[in-house]
């Protein structure tokens, strides 16, 4: 039971983290100067949106008494992300903003991989979900990545 709740904590965090990103998707896409930017946020932002509504999911059918929290957080390594990347947003510099929402996208990698590091015999259902989002944002990682070398 202890690690049932343990790993629901940890799914929840993910959901937590995955809606901040949505948030600041969404916000940067309101500073971006290109349009290519700006439809490149609005949809990271909008799979960051899907990418929480799937984990809870998972997380209700894995722990149906979990109260899940769908709102975001401000705690800890979670948001330091966006949080941190808030001067960097406000300069309303595009490449700024890109390398934020790269480096944005660096720490949800990190924060997957170890959740299936540390939960390896967690549900199928939530391990496939976690799989299938990690590769997600490592294939997204890696193409943004490639245009901003050439750039």
């Amino acid at each position: 039971m202890k690690q049932t709740e343990e790993i629901s904590e940890k799914i929840n965090a993910l959901i937590e983290k995955n809606n901040d990103a949505y948030k600041g998707f969404k916000k940067a896409s309101e500073n971006a100067e290109s349009k290519h930017l700006r439809d490149y946020l609005i949809q990271q932002a909008s799979e960051r949106q899907a990418f929480a509504k799937k984990l809870t999911g998972s997380l209700m059918m894995y722990n149906p008494d979990f109260d899940v929290d769908t709102t975001g957080s401000v705690t800890g390594s979670l948001h330091r992300t966006w949080i941190d990347g808030k001067a960097a947003l406000s300069m309303d510099d595009d490449e700024s903003i890109l390398e934020e929402c790269i480096r944005g996208d660096k720490a949800s990698v990190e924060e997957y991989q170890e959740f299936l590091e540390d939960y390896p015999s967690t549900s199928t259902e939530v391990s496939n979900t976690i799989r299938e989002q990690l590769h997600n944002i490592k294939s997204t990682l890696e193409r943004v990545s490639r245009l901003e070398d050439l750039h």
